[in-house]
């Protein structure tokens, strides 16, 4: 599968915890990522300072989904079920 045209979910709903250039802190869920253009590309694809599991993410179907509200469904649904339980 190939990333879906104008979609970018994967860099809006997914927490990102390791750090992205003009983000050293990286990003909560549901938080666009600074590096998102207009066009919904990434300005750092391709560059060495593209986060790893930025790199390793690959579109599959079954995080994609049939569209963007889909992805981001999906994503924000993984984002829940992955989150670490809060401590008091």
């Amino acid at each position: 599968m190939f990333c879906r045209s104008g979609c970018g979910a994967c860099c809006i709903a997914p927490s990102i915890s390791s750090p992205i250039p003009g983000m050293p802190h990286g990003k909560p869920a549901g938080v666009v990522c600074v590096q998102l253009l207009p066009d919904l590309t990434c300005a750092i694809f391709g560059d060495p300072s593209r986060p790893k599991v930025c790199k390793d993410f690959t579109p599959e179907q079954y995080v994609c989904g049939n569209s963007k509200e889909e992805a981001i469904t999906i994503l924000n649904d993984l984002e829940s079920y992955t989150r670490s339980p809060k401590t008091v």
